[in-house]
């Protein structure tokens, strides 16, 4: 038994022998194999085609560990749980919902300590909030709340920083460790890292923030705000650039960019490549090295060809003339020429991998811009010119929507950022995505009219659907009725014959209560008498009673004829108006016009009535338009905004019109002539029943120019159009036409 174990040793032996001796040459080419396999996976990318394909990767660079001043993966998950130690917020577990349900959305503003000043920017944001319908200065009211301390630079190098806010949060007894708090903030960290630290700890407060990473970003709790310069404007803001008779089916250069090239740090890696897409021809991409203090010390070779073929566009010609302009990021991931590519209409072409886009929960960024990857950037060129021209045209047009809608000012910025929190509090009455995403945009399709979109008058075309066929007659009373014959009373008896004529509304503003049933003239279709609280602004309110589409809005002191021998006898006036509202749901339609122009002189906005070839309003004393009008102007609307129309004759004739512009882009339409009519000013202005001609024009201009500041522009879009009936005939003469005899029988 020993021998035998000792001869299974012995071969045991022998064969280690023989492999060792033998088999050295394979082994050690094993080792060899799978030591340059390792290299070949340290000098990736090592492409197979180098003939065919320049390598512009920089090996050296990719082995080393990359630059030495940015932190590390683990030291980057520590500065984030530093700051963002309620990490797992969500409107569900970090907002109270029951302050809400009171009183609705109501937004508070800290009050502004005189010793603590504020940028220009964050003024404007408090200005938004404290001057829109959302505002309340009753904290017991609010919802919401908003530091009046400003927290949009938290750049320790910049001047505007603000020391000590911990200190100053904690000894307010509203902050509540930042529950249903809002903080808005543009630029985070300093040099070099330029990480999201604030420097203070936001608690369970809400963040709106600029160049957002999607690892920081809390889905359904935090919102991605655009980075918006000091100079952008408070209200209104500059139009898109890009017009209806504007459109160039091919421009004249397909990709551009042109900006600061950073030399070392965070973000030069992205534009340092970006010199290698330029041709010269179609795609222009030109940085410069040539900015901060100590440029020429960092300087490489390529700086001082760069700054001269810099110098050679001119920026805003590069944008007018680009189908596509590239975003790349910065110091940070956002950068002021997003919205300035959007307002461009050059399509934006993103290269800032993990940036939250502003807003994407509500907006569908798809179909507005190219999301690319910085590591891809030599097949942005090739990618670009493989896009469809018609999708072209379709991105350059939502551009134009989305920076109207949402980015063209301030407010629309703030007032986005709060919408999105208001849709969170009550999801089944939100906005869809198709609401946020097509015209006229969430801030105008409120969710408190409807969520379904056969209710509105801008989607009768996508839904397949059209109005209701019957109208509502809604007349606005402000007299005494003291005998039969009074207008109000003829009034309703023509309009009850129209054949679409649903039900009769009376606005009772007078002082005294209204007559009883028994003086009012019986009629075929319902009569129904609302109790008003005596203001203009009355007429445009919400009223359950209007339960079809269209509203015909008349005063009592129109005329409408019920002659046979008139122009268009009632009720087939009425009857054409409705059929061409029918057909422009989202217009007013209407009889009586006036018209704006703007006077060089006074360098202000004027308003007439005389007959002329143009009109941009049509007075609601006797005009067709969809009844959630009523809605917007009730809701969307400031109070201050609504309360302006109780002091200024026909101010609400003219804010329905402006308010209508500026949703829908569009004028007008006037139907028919009418020759005969008088202004007669409504008894509870200013506690008199009449003005003089002079006084009464100026309180419309007046109210004209206060609309247009309001709104930061002027709305109102002049027309020559005019819609008659096909056997429509006027009043002159058939023998003094000089197409006579296309009148004679």
């Amino acid at each position: 038994m020993q021998t035998r174990k000792k001869y299974i040793f012995l071969a045991f032996l022998a064969s280690w022998l023989l492999l060792f001796f033998f088999g050295r040459d394979q082994l050690h080419r094993l080792t060899f194999f799978s030591r340059k396999k390792a290299e070949a996976q340290r000098n990736w990318p090592c492409w197979t085609d180098q003939s065919m394909l320049k390598n512009f990767v920089d090996l050296e660079a990719l082995q080393s560990d990359g630059n030495p001043s940015l932190p590390s993966p683990r030291e980057q998950r520590a500065a984030r749980l530093s700051i963002y130690q309620n990490s797992r917020c969500r409107m569900e577990t970090c907002f109270n919902f029951s302050r809400c349900e009171k009183h609705g959305f109501k937004v508070f503003t800290y009050p502004r300590e005189r010793d603590q000043p504020l940028s220009e920017s964050y003024s404007k944001i408090l200005t938004s909030i404290e001057h829109s319908r959302y505002y309340t200065p009753n904290p017991e009211e609010a919802c919401l709340f908003i530091l009046s301390i400003d927290t949009l630079d938290r750049d320790h190098l910049s001047s505007q920083y603000v020391h000590n806010i911990d200190e100053k949060i904690r000894g307010f007894p509203l902050w509540n460790d930042g529950r249903n708090h809002l903080i808005f903030n543009l630029y985070s960290g300093t040099w070099p890292n330029y990480t999201d630290d604030l420097g203070f700890d936001i608690g369970q407060a809400i963040l709106a923030k600029a160049s957002f990473y999607t690892e920081n970003f809390r889905p359904n709790f935090d919102i991605s705000i655009p980075l918006f310069s000091k100079d952008h404007p408070q209200r209104g803001g500059e139009k898109g650039w890009l017009y209806q008779d504007s459109v160039h089916p091919k421009k004249k250069y397909l990709l551009v960019f042109k900006g600061k090239r950073y030399l070392t740090g965070i973000g030069s890696s992205t534009r340092n490549a970006l010199h290698h897409i330029h041709n010269g021809k179609d795609i222009i991409s030109l940085t410069t090295c040539r900015h901060g203090k100590d440029w020429e010390k960092h300087k490489d070779t390529r700086c001082d060809k760069d700054n001269v073929d810099y110098e050679k566009f001119d920026y805003q010609e590069l944008l007018h003339n680009s189908t596509f302009c590239i975003v790349p990021r910065g110091r940070r991931l956002g950068s002021f020429r997003f919205l300035e590519a959007l307002q461009a209409a050059c399509i934006p072409v993103l290269l800032s991998d993990g940036w939250e886009l502003p807003f994407a929960e509500a907006i569908d960024w798809s179909k507005a811009a190219i999301v690319g990857n910085e590591r891809l950037l030599l097949q942005i060129p090739s990618a670009v010119r493989c896009i469809h021209p018609e999708r072209v045209l379709a991105f350059q047009q939502q551009t134009q929507f989305l920076w109207d809608a949402y980015f063209s000012s301030v407010d629309k910025i703030v007032h986005t950022t709060l919408e999105v929190i208001k849709d969170r509090l009550l999801p089944y009455r939100s906005r869809s995505r198709f609401l946020w995403n097509a015209l006229p945009g969430g801030l105008l399709a409120l969710p408190n009219f409807s969520t379904y979109l056969g209710d509105f008058p801008f989607y009768y075309l996508q839904h397949g659907s059209s109005p209701s066929e019957k109208f509502t007659a809604f007349i606005r009373a402000v007299s005494p009725m003291e005998s039969p014959s009074q207008p109000i009373l003829r009034l309703i008896r023509a309009v009850s014959g129209s054949q679409y004529c649903a039900q009769i509304l009376v606005l009772w503003n007078w002082k005294k209560p209204p007559p009883p049933s028994g003086q009012w003239p019986q009629t075929t279709v319902p009569l129904t008498i609302i109790q008003g609280r005596g203001k203009l602004r009355d007429r445009f309110f919400p009223y359950e009673a209007i339960q079809t589409d269209a509203v015909l809005s008349l005063d009592e002191h129109i005329s409408l004829s019920t002659s046979e021998h008139s122009d268009i006898p009632v009720p087939c006036q009425v009857d054409f108006a409705f059929v061409v509202w029918r057909s422009f749901p989202e217009r007013i339609v209407g009889f009586l016009m006036r018209s704006h122009f703007w006077d060089p002189e006074q360098r202000r906005w004027g308003y007439t009535s005389k007959w002329t070839n143009e009109l941009s309003i049509v007075l609601t004393a006797a005009a067709f338009y969809h009844r959630y009008y009523h809605n917007l102007f009730t809701e969307f609307l400031p109070a201050g905004l609504r309360e302006l129309v109780d002091g200024l004759a026909t101010c609400e004739d003219i804010l329905m019109n402006v308010l209508v512009a500026a949703v829908t882009k569009l004028p007008p339409i006037k139907v028919t002539q009418q020759k005969q009519h008088k202004d007669i000013i409504p008894q509870q202005v200013k506690g008199t029943a009449r003005m003089a001609s002079g006084q009464h024009f100026s309180q419309q201009q007046d109210c004209l120019n206060q609309l247009a500041d309001w709104f930061g522009y002027m709305p109102l879009v002049s027309s020559q159009l005019r819609l008659d009936p096909v056997l429509f005939k006027d009043q002159v003469s058939v023998l003094r036409k000089k197409y006579s005899r296309l009148e004679k029988p």
